[in-house]
Formats: structure tokens, C-alpha cells, sequence
């Protein structure tokens, strides 16, 4: 399969550190996001090991090779959902024996957000723990794909919210699942069939906290396939809105299956 692609990750204007990274690597389908957290720059080696366990993983498990997988419950799943699944079940085990070996890195974690483009065809397999979210365009139209594992979205579940209670909610910020928590983790994956001119956004909430859903597909559509002058384009607009947070988007597009 042939991929356009584009990532960028900026420190934002507030913090002093980028605790974001991000993963690129066509050649496996495999496209990542990762927000760490956890003070100090362990958020930042959160969300290193996330992206580099996930890359090391997938070159390990390639289609050609016989892959023997750490998670027997899994096994029952297709190919692709099994390999991102136990890729992301893995950084999370790495993670969380990091953080407990190292007194310095005690309460690391980090949210990762994955696409996986499955096999021959059009299959996208999408992946996320935590907040930091998956988009799709198509048609001119934004729709997104995952659902943020936090306190105001359990809340926003349970009962409807204002736009100005939801501005005024103090916790905005309070993931309920992340990478690192704990020795496992639950993680959401679900598969959709792509066409033609589809184009993929992997992003933190420093894109999507101080820039609208409105705008983000806005700036979408005007990129006209030049991906990374859009990915710019984001950042740019989440620090022309004050740039609160560290910021990283990842563009994927399927050009040839």
C-alpha cells in the first residue's frame, strides 16, 4: 500500500517541555500519537517508550512473520486487531515496569491514539487509550472516530452540558485510562472500510482543546492533499488560540491499496 502522510509535534506556548511524540511508519500501515503525563519530563518518556514499543513491535510482527502472541484472550481476533491490540497492551506493560523501577518515574503515563492500516485492502484498524483522538474527513465532512476516556466525557454521557458548563468544568483535564496506570489496560479499537480522498487525523488535546471541531475540518479542507502544510496549519491554529498545551498532529491518507 502507498500512504501520503505528514506529522508535527510544537511545545506550544505555555509549556516548557514537549512530553508529545509521535510515530510515523508506513511501511508497517502504522501511524501514532502519544501525550504523556506525569510531571517532570516523565510524561515525555511515557510517551517515547509508547511509540517506540509500537514501532518495534510491528517490525517484529510483520505479515511475513510468525508472530507468537503475549495475550492468549486475544487470539480469536483477526490479524490486524490482534497485532495492534497486544502492540499497545505491550507499550502499556513496558511502560507501567518503567515507572516502577525508577522512583523518578513513579505515576507516568500517557494517552496513544494508533491507526493501522490492516491489509490488502481498505481496512483501518483505529486504537486509542485515553483523550488524544482520531478524525476521519470525508466528503468535506468531520466526523470523529474515537471517544475521549475521561471524567467529563463519562459526564457528558451521563447527562447534557451547556457549552458553558462544559467550559466551566474543573476537570477537564482528568483521563480515566492512560498507558502506565496500571499492569493492563483496556484499549478501544475499532475498524471502518476507507475510500477514495479519505484523510485521517491523529491528534492530542492540544489541538483539540483550544481549536473547534468546526475550524480543525475548516483547515482540513482547504490543505488540498498538501499534507504537511496542513498538519503545520493545525499547530499554528492551536497557538494562534493560545498554544496552552503541547500540540502534535499526525495526517494519514491512503493513496494506492
Amino acid at each position: 500500500m502507498r500512504f501520503g502522510f505528514s506529522g508535527v509535534s510544537d511545545v506550544g506556548l505555555v509549556r516548557e517541555v514537549n512530553e508529545d511524540a509521535f510515530l510515523l511508519l508506513p511501511e508497517e500501515g502504522l501511524f501514532c500519537v502519544a501525550d504523556g503525563m506525569g510531571g517532570q519530563a516523565a510524561g515525555e518518556v511515557a510517551a517515547r517508550i509508547a511509540v517506540e514499543e509500537m514501532a518495534e513491535f510491528f517490525r517484529l510482527t510483520g505479515r511475513d512473520a510468525e508472530a507468537t502472541w503475549p495475550f492468549p484472550e486475544e487470539r480469536d481476533r483477526s490479524y490486524g486487531e490482534n497485532r495492534l491490540l497486544a502492540g499497545m497492551k505491550l507499550a502499556n506493560l513496558r511502560i507501567h515496569e518503567r515507572a516502577g523501577a525508577d522512583d523518578g518515574l513513579q505515576g507516568m503515563g500517557t494517552t496513544l491514539v494508533c491507526a493501522s492500516f490492516a491489509g490488502p485492502g481498505r481496512e483501518l484498524l483505529v486504537g486509542h487509550v485515553g483523550d488524544s483522538r482520531a478524525y476521519l474527513l470525508r466528503g468535506g465532512s468531520l466526523s470523529q472516530l474515537t471517544q475521549d476516556h475521561s471524567l467529563l466525557n463519562d459526564i457528558l454521557r451521563a447527562r447534557q452540558l451547556t457549552p458553558e458548563e462544559i467550559a466551566a468544568f474543573p476537570h477537564k483535564n482528568v483521563i480515566l485510562r492512560a498507558l502506565g496506570m496500571h499492569e493492563s489496560v483496556e484499549v478501544d479499537v475499532q475498524r471502518l472500510e476507507l475510500r477514495e480522498d479519505d484523510l485521517l487525523l491523529l491528534c492530542c488535546d492540544g489541538l483539540t482543546g483550544p481549536v473547534p471541531d468546526a475550524r480543525i475540518a475548516e483547515i482540513l479542507r482547504a490543505g488540498r492533499g498538501d499534507l504537511r502544510r496542513t498538519a503545520q496549519a493545525l499547530v499554528d491554529a492551536a497557538n494562534a488560540a493560545g498554544g496552552p498545551d503541547n500540540v502534535t498532529c499526525v495526517l494519514a491518507q491512503l493513496l494506492e491499496a
